[in-house]
Order: structure tokens, then C-alpha cells, then sequence
């Protein structure tokens, strides 16, 4: 009996080894993989299980993501264009697809603060930001119209709600990379500030986010020192406002949490921010006046 417990002792700890063993190489394993030379990825993300190493070499594809809109495929949907550089200088288009778990091009999609496609473009300095409502063909190919392009490396983001399959209900923003050609100059990225202006309108924001905390945000709106209270409704809300991140270009949408009513909303306006990463973060806030589209940016310092 005793020689009996003593062989099971010892048959435990040895496969309690051999686990610890296997474990140990896994790990090393992950600790050397060098993925710095592969664009759009981070160090630390959890790749989407959709993503395969073997496309990571071809253009404008992206594989890794931890909700961030880095990649180009999230459980089983995918971004898909056959264009992977666009020409400098001038107006051009995007056209890319969303296919799902079947790999069908995707034709139904709920509305998100009235749209069925947000389309984003930013350039990999954060500058050029582009937002657009793209349209779609019946066979599920989307076209966006983009202004003048600066020669670099640009980030295309779509987002979107599926109205059916098992994506239903779902808010998802996949990206892929564009080229282009042309000599890039980095334009350094403004140094974090509470406030900035555009077209004589001051755009102050209050609130001091922490990395992967849910807090407030609150963006105060005047004009020649006085409090803007005209602001028309935009996307069924007062404001849009979005943010990249630097060194990587990760996207993350603030969601608004002011009731609109009417043409005379502000001067505060609420949101509900959710940062996922520390550094500094481009924000691009979006609203309305007099029937006109004002665009304000600054840099946010996230702790």
C-alpha cells in the first residue's frame, strides 16, 4: 500500500513538471518573438484568433488588436480593399468591404448616430484626420471620398454595427494601412494642452482620464470669451468626438452623454470617456453651427 502511494506521489510530480516545463518554453517563446518591424502592432496586444501570421506581410494588413481598431478581422468579420496606396495631392477614393463569419460581403447594418459606416482617415503622425459616411453599392462594396492626401503612411478605420448574424448588435472598427508615395515629413505632435481654437470658437476640456478607467469628460465651447449656446444637433448629438493614439494611431470613440434638444445646445457638453492606454491621445472634436462643420484637435494627456 505504501509503495503504491508513494509511485502515485511520485507520477503527480512528475507530470506537475513536465506541465511546468512546457509552460516555461511557451513563455519564452512569446518573450522572443520580435514583432517591432511589423507595422500597426503593439506590444502586449492579444491578436484576434481570426488573423493569421502568415498574411502579416502583405499590405495594409494589420493582426493584432485588443479592441483598439488595429486589426482588419474581429471574430470572424473583415475589412477587405484591393487598394493598398492612393495618390497624393489630390481627391480619391477608398473602396473596401466588411465580409462575416461566412465570407460573404456584409450588406445589412444597424445606425449609429444616424449612419450605417463611420470612415475614418488619419495619417500615421495624427495629422490629416478625415471623417466620413462612405456609401454602399447592393454587392456590399463601400466607396469613400477622400479630401487631398499628404504623402506617408495612412490608417483607414471603419466602424460599424451588424443588423444580423451572429455579429448582430455589435460595435466593431477594423482598420487597414494605405501608402502614399511621395517624400513624408513626421510633423510632431502638439504638446498636451486643456484647450485649442478653430474658426474663433475656443474648445476647452476638463477632466483628467486615467488608462482603462470609465470617467467623465466634459468640453466647454465659447466664442470671444463668451459661452456658446447655438449649437446645432450633429449625428443626433451636439458633438462627435474622436481619438487616436500616439505612436500607434489606436482609435477609441467618445460617447456622447448630453441630451440634445434642439438648435442650442453648449456650452458644456458631457461624454463618457474610456481610454484604454497611457500617453497622449489626439482628440478631434466635430460640431455644428450655422449649418457649418467645425473641426477642433488637441493633444490629451492620458495618465
Amino acid at each position: 500500500m505504501f509503495a503504491s502511494t508513494r509511485s502515485t506521489v511520485r507520477r503527480r510530480a512528475l507530470a506537475a513538471a513536465g506541465t511546468a516545463a512546457a509552460l516555461a518554453l511557451t513563455l519564452a517563446a512569446c518573450g522572443s518573438s520580435d514583432d517591432s518591424a511589423m507595422p500597426g502592432m503593439r506590444h502586449g496586444n492579444t491578436p484576434t484568433a481570426t488573423s493569421g501570421s502568415a498574411m502579416s506581410g502583405m499590405p495594409g494588413m494589420d493582426h493584432a488588436s485588443d479592441g483598439n481598431g488595429l486589426a482588419d478581422a474581429q471574430d470572424g468579420y473583415r475589412l477587405t480593399s484591393s487598394d493598398s496606396t492612393l495618390a497624393a495631392g489630390r481627391q480619391t477614393t477608398y473602396r473596401f468591404a466588411v465580409t462575416g463569419p461566412d465570407g460573404r460581403p456584409v450588406t445589412g447594418f444597424a445606425l449609429d448616430q444616424t449612419k450605417r459606416m463611420h470612415f475614418y482617415a488619419i495619417r500615421s503622425d495624427l495629422t490629416g484626420f478625415q471623417h466620413i459616411h462612405p456609401t454602399m453599392a447592393s454587392n456590399g462594396t463601400w466607396t469613400a471620398g477622400l479630401s487631398s492626401l499628404a504623402s506617408g503612411r495612412w490608417r483607414m478605420f471603419a466602424s460599424f454595427t451588424p443588423d444580423s448574424g451572429s455579429g448582430r448588435g455589435r460595435d466593431f472598427v477594423l482598420s487597414r494601412t494605405v501608402t502614399v508615395p511621395g517624400p513624408a515629413d513626421r510633423t510632431r505632435l502638439p504638446a498636451a494642452a486643456d484647450s485649442t481654437a478653430v474658426d474663433g470658437y475656443t474648445v476647452t476640456v476638463a477632466g483628467k482620464p486615467m488608462a482603462g478607467m470609465a470617467q467623465p469628460l466634459t468640453v466647454r465651447i465659447t466664442k470671444d470669451g463668451k459661452p456658446v449656446t447655438d449649437l446645432q444637433p450633429y449625428l443626433d448629438t451636439y458633438a462627435h468626438l474622436t481619438a487616436f493614439h500616439e505612436g500607434d494611431a489606436a482609435f477609441a470613440h467618445l460617447h456622447p452623454t448630453t441630451k440634445v434638444d434642439g438648435d442650442h445646445g453648449g456650452p458644456d457638453l458631457s461624454f463618457h470617456a474610456e481610454l484604454p492606454t497611457a500617453g497622449n491621445w489626439r482628440l478631434f472634436l466635430q460640431f455644428q453651427t450655422g449649418g457649418k462643420l467645425h473641426t477642433a484637435a488637441l493633444t490629451l494627456r492620458v495618465g
